[in-house]
């Protein structure tokens, strides 16, 4: 894999939204949480734009991000808001200047589309927390990302004694994203293989049947069988019927991969929660999961 050139004291990052709208406003302490780092930001004109619940149309993104990937002077580009828009101008997209010169990609949930498209052409994306809510979270979400922009060794390790949690220690490239947009991603050009790999996923405000379905179907696609590992993040604000599906996220997932022997571990400080810790998404990570203690280490 292809990790994109570090940044340094200067550097300009692009600021885009690939899917819903968002003001400068709402990014603002964001921004000066850039600035703090003693880099420059560029706002596209993506970020101001609307177009019903987009922000702007499919051809203002396309071009927006299209010139962020383009421009030599931009070194990372950070999606402001997630939603939903990213997949509608994959598409569109001429990646070939960004082949020759990667640059960090920034973003989770819905830019998983990205993550999963950029995967495939061999280069590391960055998994972490939007703009928009940023300095709602805890300090490591955003110097989790500090750490990746400025080539700082990073890793994560908590304490965890979820029963659901399968021992064990792998190796493997890491992979993944929100669920229900892998899912969505299935049998087109940005479908991501996981064979030997290690596995993220997280979700957030989805009915319980509708994870059952998710999982399954992954399982049907071959995603499930040959993992190196499976590293579950947030499953957050989710919902159940009136008759009660009998098994919450975390069980519905362990459910599924019950005939695999892989290592799981389950509440990941990452996803659609206050600690949103950032992810080298096609590194090559070491999990390690005890009894009481789970490790990523990035090599």
């Amino acid at each position: 894999m292809i990790t994109p050139p570090i940044l340094k004291k200067g550097d300009f990052i692009g600021i885009v939204s690939t899917a819903r709208n968002v003001t400068e406003k709402e990014i603002q302490s964001a921004l000066q949480i850039i600035q703090n780092w003693q880099l420059k930001t560029v706002l596209g004109r993506s970020i101001g734009a609307k177009e019903n619940q987009f922000a702007g149309n499919d051809d203002l993104r396309t071009e927006d991000f299209q010139k962020m990937l383009d421009d030599p002077k931009i070194k990372a580009i950070w999606c402001a808001r997630g939603g939903y828009g990213t997949v509608r101008i994959l598409d569109k997209l001429d990646f070939s200047a960004f082949k020759k010169n990667p640059k960090w990609i920034i973003g989770y949930s819905d830019v998983t589309a990205l993550h999963s498209h950029i995967h495939n052409f061999g280069v590391e994306t960055l998994h972490g927390q939007m703009l928009q809510s940023l300095e709602n979270k805890t300090e490591e979400t955003a110097e989790s990302i500090r750490k990746i922009l400025f080539g700082e060794k990073q890793g994560i390790s908590f304490i965890s004694e979820n029963k659901l949690n399968r021992i064990g220690t792998v190796k493997g490239e890491l992979v993944g994203g929100n669920l229900s947009v892998l899912y969505s991603l299935c049998g087109s050009n940005s479908a991501i293989k996981t064979d030997r790999k290690i596995l993220f996923i997280e979700d957030l405000d989805e009915y319980l049947y509708h994870i059952d379905r998710i999982m399954i179907n992954l399982k049907r696609n071959g995603m499930l069988q040959d993992l190196a590992g499976l590293i579950v993040g947030g499953m957050t604000g989710m919902h159940d019927n009136i008759t009660p599906f009998g098994k919450n996220a975390e069980e519905i997932v362990l459910d599924t991969v019950s005939e695999y022997d892989f290592p799981v571990c389950f509440n990941f400080p990452a996803g659609h929660i206050d600690d949103n810790r950032a992810l080298i998404l096609g590194r090559t990570a070491k999990l390690e999961i005890e009894k009481s203690k789970v490790t990523l280490s990035f090599n």
